[in-house]
This record gives structure tokens, C-alpha cells and sequence, in this order.
């Protein structure tokens, strides 16, 4: 097994990527009854913009850590990740008092990511 070491420099581009998937963690455990809308489709906006930093975030880490990957390998790899975090995300909110599962707030996640995926490609 090949570990590679990450610089102190690399590390600083992993920060934001840990932040943002906290901050899903932390979003997702809100119980539905504290949360007031400031206008319609707060959520799907929510949802995209959150998940569109995340990869454009990790996109940009994993160029900075994995200098020698393609490109397009690395946006296909956050992609996959964007989706399933996505599912795992809406699974962990189904134990959250006041919330439900979205089939649509996967959806959202998931153009989110590819949108944040593109934008850093």
C-alpha cells in the first residue's frame, strides 16, 4: 500500500471540503420546526449552492493532492461522492424530528455537484 504524505499547503485546500460537509451534517440535524423559510425555494437553494462549494471545493483539493489524476477522473469521482453523499445526507435527516427523505433534495444535491464540479474543471 502507497501512502502519500500531504504538505501543510495541501491540508489548507482540505479545510474548506471538511467545513462545508459539517456544515451538511449540522444543516441535516435541525429539527424541521426550527427552521423558517425567508423565501420560497430556500431549500432547493440551500441545497444546490451548499453542494455546489462542496465539489468545487473537493475538485479543487484532490487536483492539489493528486497532481498526476486526470481531470475528468477526478470530476467523475466527486460526482459519485456529491450523489451519494447526497443520499446519505437525506437518510440521516429521516431520524431528525420534523424532517422528511427528498427524492428532489437528492436531485438538487446532485446538480449541485455537478455544477461545482464544472465550474473548477
Amino acid at each position: 500500500m502507497v501512502v502519500k504524505k500531504i504538505s501543510l499547503e495541501s491540508l489548507g485546500f482540505w479545510l474548506p471540503v471538511f467545513l462545508f460537509l459539517g456544515i451538511i451534517f449540522y444543516a441535516s440535524s435541525i429539527p424541521g420546526k426550527e427552521i423558517s423559510p425567508f423565501f420560497s425555494l430556500q431549500a432547493a437553494a440551500y441545497h444546490l449552492f451548499v453542494y455546489l462549494f462542496l465539489a468545487f471545493f473537493l475538485v479543487r483539493a484532490l487536483r492539489r493532492t493528486y497532481q498526476d489524476k486526470p481531470g475528468i477522473k477526478i470530476v467523475f469521482f466527486v460526482i459519485i461522492f456529491g450523489v451519494i453523499y447526497g443520499i446519505m445526507d437525506e437518510f440521516h435527516q429521516a431520524f431528525t424530528p420534523g424532517r422528511s427523505v427528498s427524492g428532489f433534495d437528492v436531485f438538487i444535491d446532485s446538480l449541485g455537484t455537478i455544477i461545482g464540479s464544472i465550474i473548477y474543471r
